[in-house]
């Protein structure tokens, strides 16, 4: 059971969201589905909460004509890029209002809630109490000044309105709210605190085991950590909303009450599943899904979601108790464009729909640059001439050249058919020091191998290297050459050379859908099928042909086109006119002053600086081996107030550095973070841990730190000078 995070139906989609949990859920269920697993992958338009509202006030429509617009629009660009959901369903279809109330009165009925009354915040001017969303004041992780109250854009930290630090303002108005005493009801989170440590840092639940904690990825774990070390506490399920699916009337009699977005949402992964079955006309199928604990749940989202996912949504599953767990949350970090980070409300962003306009027949340039890029394990970067570069050197002057020319050949000497393979077996040629046929297998092994692990990027250069190793034979054995004294040569060097376009037309499938199909149209083979990547596995091991003898194969095509500097230019100069034109979303009223922070460091006069130590020698200088790095899980140190334990890649490596920042950073703000490092310092022992290094910050005349960074996107490992 795959999911995928609902896209809020408030604006278009742009390349981040594709790279944080479309694209990567798109070749995990691809893959599935050509070794013949049993999948089911569900999405749909997240359709309430104060996001719409604020839209639509924005633009003049109701809630409601919104909503028809995004996900229509959704609905085309998903299309468009080649990601194929079993189903895409709607938040506010009659089924899903339907199954959010059932889901909520079981709640209710198990004692999940506590009906509290307490102040909200109010906006007098206004008349209304303030969703989450309608109101902004200075995140308490980051010091960002215009942080909303259910998260922080800049840090990406869940927030409740009362983590906020003032001044609060209303989005709405700009005033300053009230606070004004009304009812909720409140998941009592902090009775399942013991319960999700345990699932969340052993992989059991209710004394069975349901996954395995190594297979997660440290930030994730990290981020639940934190929340978990720092105690849960009961969080409102409801909200005083116009727009939203109503508490049910037997529930709250005043029908002012709406559902939470963060209850509504998940749930519609439920719902969509239900719609799914029933348009399959097996209305019961959805439970096999859900509530089978043969079945794997499996969420993708990003990194601003995983609190939700990990922690709140199976809160919520346990408490109804009715339904499976996660046994795996691969959430992505964020995606950057051009070293800024990507922001909807400033119009800073590659929309996707625009790409499908103006990149006609470029779905998988996009797509094989933001799998290449994806953030799995850190922030990324896309840019435009990255793009370029990318495309040009490895989709065309790699993986389309080695193509052409095989097919090129194949017409020139043997009329485009496959031809027969003389040469010691059918699968041999006369190579140096390597057997391609072994070298094949274990290089689709190593692609099945990073795809189970969430490993994309890995997987998508083992198809890189498929094509690599192509063009390495074409090259060491010039069939070009030897046609006229040596045709056996040549005719095995071909043959060899279409079963490994043959093992590309299955490979390319889930990162590059597109190509695939044109892969498999050119060689005259069938449509893929469930279950055809097991099968050319097989076929591999036993040496056994992808494509026989004989076979006549298509004219050969140009599959991807070199992109010109004109083009990128146009890019660039279309990202600036936007960023000065209206943005997005409204203009949030500023905040008067920005705070210090790490980010926003105060800059001293000259005479508060530390004075310069004593001259070195250069020799001295350079003893120090300082590198770039990156923080992949942060956690407190037991009864050290100034001690963090950092996971720190190091490019090579990935080793324990303890760190006395704890007073300045917690961990879930830090982890993600580039930061240079000693990595030669001798190994110390601090409280009973084995520190192997020494984080870089840079320190103002009032003690507050800020990390040493290297540009957004940097290789770890890279040697600073």
């Amino acid at each position: 059971m795959i999911t995928s995070a609902l896209p809020y139906a408030n604006g278009p989609l742009h390349i981040g969201h594709l790279a944080g949990a479309y694209i990567p859920a798109d070749v995990y269920v691809r893959y599935l589905r050509l070794q013949g697993r049993d999948v089911l992958w569900v999405c749909g338009s997240d359709e309430h909460g104060a996001a719409i509202t604020i839209r639509a006030m924005k633009d003049g429509l109701t809630p409601r004509e919104i909503i028809d617009k995004y996900d229509a629009q959704f609905r085309a660009t998903f299309e468009g890029m080649g990601i194929a959901f079993d189903i895409f369903h709607r938040t506010s279809s009659p089924l899903h209002f339907e199954t959010a109330q059932d889901f909520f009165r079981t709640l209710h009925k198990n004692g999940a809630f506590e009906v509290v009354e307490n102040e909200q915040y109010f906006d007098e001017e206004k008349q209304m109490f303030l969703a989450d969303r309608y109101i902004i004041g200075i995140c308490p992780v980051c010091g960002n000044p215009d942080a909303y109250g259910d998260q922080c854009e800049r840090c990406g930290s869940a927030l409740s309105p009362n983590d906020l630090l003032p001044p609060i303002r209303s989005t709405l108005s700009g005033s300053v709210p009230i606070k004004k005493t009304t009812k909720h009801w409140f998941l009592k989170l902090n009775e399942y605190e013991a319960w999700l440590n345990k699932w969340i840092n052993e992989g059991i639940a209710d004394d069975v085991t349901l996954h395995n904690p190594d297979d997660w990825k440290p930030h994730v774990l990290g981020q639940c950590k934190s929340w978990l070390d720092g105690g849960l506490q009961p969080r409102a399920m409801t909200r005083d909303l116009d727009w939203g699916i109503p508490v049910p009337p037997e529930i709250d009699a005043s029908g002012q009450k709406k559902l939470y977005v963060w209850l509504d949402a998940p749930i519609g992964y439920i719902s969509a599943t239900k719609q799914w079955a029933i348009d399959k006309h097996t209305p019961d199928a959805w439970k096999k899904y859900w509530q089978n604990e043969d079945t794997a749940l499996i969420h993708f989202i990003g990194k601003d979601n995983i609190v939700f996912h990990c922690l709140i949504f199976p809160a919520l599953l346990k408490a109804h108790g009715d339904f499976i767990l996660p046994v795996n949350v691969p959430a992505n970090q964020f995606m950057n464009l051009e070293g800024r980070k990507m922001s909807t409300s400033k119009n800073w962003a590659v929309w996707v729909h625009e790409y499908l306009e103006e990149f006609p027949n470029g779905q998988d340039e996009l797509r094989y640059n933001l799998i290449k890029n994806m953030p799995e394990l850190q922030d990324s970067e896309f840019t435009w001439k990255r793009f370029q570069e990318t495309t040009n050197n490895e989709l065309v002057g790699n993986l389309a050249n080695f193509i052409n020319r095989v097919f090129v050949l194949t017409h020139k000497y043997f009329d485009g058919k496959v031809p027969v393979a003389v040469v010691s077996s059918q699968w041999s040629v006369i190579s140096n020091n390597y057997e391609p046929e072994s070298e094949l297998l274990n290089l689709v092994k190593e692609i099945n191998k990073a795809i189970e692990k969430f490993d994309f990027r890995t997987a998508l250069q083992g198809v890189m290297d498929i094509s690599t190793l192509g063009n390495k034979i074409l090259q060491d054995n010039e069939p070009w050459k030897k046609f006229k004294t040596d045709p056996e040569i040549t005719a095995s060097v071909l043959n060899l050379s279409l079963q490994i376009v043959s093992i590309l037309s299955v490979v390319t499938q889930p990162f590059l859908p597109f190509l695939s199909t044109r892969l498999r149209k050119l060689l005259n083979a069938p449509k893929l099928e469930n279950g055809d990547w097991a099968k050319m596995l097989e076929l591999l091991k036993n040496k056994q042909p992808l494509i026989n003898t004989g076979q006549t194969i298509g004219d050969p095509v140009h599959l991807f086109t070199r992109i010109s500097d004109e083009t990128i230019e146009k890019q660039m100069n279309k990202l600036s006119e936007n960023e000065n034109e209206k943005t997005m979303l409204p203009e949030i009223i500023p905040a008067e002053e920005t705070p210090i922070s790490a980010e926003n460091p105060v800059i001293m006069p000259a005479t508060q600086h530390a004075p310069v130590k004593e001259s070195i020698s250069f020799d001295e200088f350079i003893k120090p081996d300082i590198r770039t790095a990156t923080i992949i899980a942060a956690e407190r140190i037991p009864k050290a107030d100034k001690l963090l334990k950092l996971t720190v890649d190091v490019g090579f490596e990935v080793r324990t550095i303890c760190s006395g920042i704890a007073e300045h950073f917690t961990p879930e703000e830090i982890t993600g973070k580039q930061v240079i490092i000693v990595a030669n310092l001798a190994p110390r022992k601090m409280r009973g841990i084995e520190s192997n290094g020494m984080i870089l910050m840079a320190e103002d005349a009032e003690g507050k730190l800020a990390f040493v960074t290297p540009p957004v996107g940097f290789m770890n490992g890279a040697v600073v000078k």
